[in-house]
């Protein structure tokens, strides 16, 4: 018996034409699903990918704007106000007024959130080990250019129709 997704026939349907899983935005789908999941499974059922990258990315940077920091973990902007209202709401993040621009918000952990975060660090951690454990001979090159195929969607997704 196959796994969902397999390009071979199962007892739930038939397989997967080549058409679809040859192709790449299939393939970063079902990725992004199992990766979805096993986050759920094993690193937290309530903290998402996205809040998880906010957190480390504040703590990284502290006082960070809301505008750069959705930039620099690729969330649009409404997506971004969305992700650290949950987070403020949960009081993992605390959000101030720059003094220079009341417009911008400045971002910091809170104690609670330093706790949850530190919390996560090593089951993330554990998760991508063992995601790329049959790859670990070639991870920092399949990540490099995971990195740039990403990139060169992005531009393709932002640029002007064909």
């Amino acid at each position: 018996m196959s796994r969902e997704g397999d390009a071979t026939s199962t007892d739930r349907g038939p397989g997967t034409p080549e058409v679809i899983s040859r192709a790449p935005g299939y393939l970063a789908r079902r990725l992004h699903q199992a990766y979805t999941a096993a986050w759920a499974r094993r690193v937290d059922p309530v903290l998402t990918g996205p809040q998880y990258a906010v957190l480390a990315t504040v703590e990284a940077h502290p006082r960070l704007d809301q505008g750069s920091l959705a930039h620099t973990v690729a969330l649009d902007r409404s997506t971004m106000a969305d992700v650290c209202r949950r987070l403020e709401e949960r009081g993992l993040i605390e959000r101030t007024q720059a003094p220079a621009d009341g417009r911008r918000k400045l971002l910091g952990l809170t104690d609670e959130g330093r706790t949850a975060l530190a919390r996560v660090h090593a089951r993330v951690s554990a998760l991508e080990d063992e995601l790329m454990a049959e790859h670990a001979a070639c991870a920092e090159r399949l990540i490099a250019d995971l990195d740039a195929l990403s990139r060169r969607w992005e531009t393709v997704a932002t640029g002007p129709p064909a």
